[in-house]
């Protein structure tokens, strides 16, 4: 039997939640909706273990690079996810206000239901000290790794992280739908589901022509610096691009992202050193849907959009989603904890956030793997004009 797609199990929880919210009795929209408050004290407290797991592996996994190239791409892929993501600010603060104003959303953190259980899990660490463990151990664990060659560590990270994934993969994902359901209900309750859903469809197309458009700029950067045709290169990406959107993975696309990146005339060298680290540490895609949705449901909670703050979750955002990108909707697992730490995102709103995500996670993914050829171009480029000056 084929296996529904994720991003129409999260529409039939949609749906499923507007119907139980509108015409089932009050009753079983509480139980619903005490799944969800549950359910979302869950996901408050893995948050933390999975930047954990994320970042310490992602990390040591750099240990064996060549130091100046690693340097260059990393840095490089970071100022392009913190550009994605602030350029988007800039855009959707001036634009999605005008999309809220126009229709009478309801906040994701009211509305008439009440839980019949109300259960507090207790995270084993805040955000930020999980951030500063995870550097703390990725930095030892990689230099262990290098100079005593110990793996002991190493493969413990590795093997904390797969549990991770398996909850990600087995909880999470399975229970996301009706997790989204529970949420809607309680909107649907309140009077204000539809509305919601026709910003949010705005919202989404808003986050496409982004997508496209930083694509455009990456490539037109690359392409002057690496002296290729932005357009021409763009189109050899393409099959990166649809397939991508399919595997909603950039780890799982790599090998049709190297294949498209070497049709660029790429040094095979460094396509086979760039797209791989690319798919784990580039995710201008990504930070431009999150970005794009959290000016949306901070609006809709009356939160102002405030640059400072919101840059500041955009620069730790291309930090936490390291390594996220081998699994389906972990960048927006891994973002949960600087929505609710930095912005002050509620369970219902973090609810929101991931249900948003997750429907166009597959487009997030196209834009992040089809940068990832215009960085290893422009990485290219640097190499061949450092070459020629030597």
């Amino acid at each position: 039997m084929r296996k529904i797609p994720l991003v129409l199990r999260l529409l039939i929880g949609i749906i499923s939640g507007i119907i139980i919210g509108l015409f089932f009795p009050e009753g079983i929209s509480r139980l619903l909706y005490t799944f969800t408050h549950i359910f979302g004290e869950f996901l408050n407290y893995i948050v933390p273990l999975v930047i954990l797991a994320f970042i310490i592996p992602g990390i040591a996994d750099l240990g064996d690079k060549a130091g100046r190239l690693l340097g260059t791409t990393v840095l490089t892929a970071y100022i392009s996810t913190v550009t994605a993501g602030t350029a988007a600010f800039l855009i959707a603060s001036r634009i999605v206000p005008a999309i809220v104003k126009a229709a009478d959303v309801a906040n994701p953190e009211e509305g008439g239901l009440e839980p019949y259980l109300s259960l507090e899990i207790a995270p084993l660490l805040g955000v930020m000290a999980a951030l500063v463990t995870a550097f703390v151990f990725g930095l030892g664990i990689n230099y262990l790794l290098r100079n005593t060659g110990d793996e002991r560590l190493y493969q413990l990270t590795h093997e904390f992280r797969d549990i991770i994934v398996l909850v990600i993969e087995k909880v999470i994902i399975p229970f996301l739908p009706l997790h989204i359901a529970g949420v809607f209900a309680n909107m649907a309750f309140s009077g204000r589901a539809f509305e919601t859903l026709g910003v949010f469809s705005q919202v989404f197309a808003l986050i496409i022509a982004m997508h496209l458009i930083y694509i455009l700029i990456q490539f037109y950067i690359a392409g002057t610096v690496a002296g290729k045709s932005p357009l021409k290169s763009i189109k050899n990406m393409i099959p990166a691009y649809t397939t991508a959107i399919g595997t909603m993975s950039s780890a799982a696309t790599i090998p049709v992202t190297l294949k498209s990146a070497k049709k660029n005339k790429i040094n095979e060298d460094i396509a086979d050193f760039v797209i791989p680290l690319g798919a784990t540490v580039h995710l201008a895609g990504s930070t431009i849907t999150l970005t794009t949705c959290a000016v949306a449901v901070a609006l809709i909670q009356g939160i102002p959009l405030d640059f400072g703050m919101f840059f500041h979750f955009i620069a730790l955002l291309g930090v936490t989603m390291v390594a996220a990108p081998g699994v389906p909707g972990g960048a927006v697992m891994a973002a949960l904890g600087l929505l609710s730490s930095i912005l002050g995102f509620g369970e219902g709103a973090t609810a929101l956030m991931i249900g948003l995500y997750l429907a166009q996670d597959s487009f997030g993914t196209a834009c992040n793997v089809t940068g990832d050829g215009a960085i290893a171009m422009f990485i290219d480029g640097i190499r061949e004009r450092f070459s020629a000056a030597a």
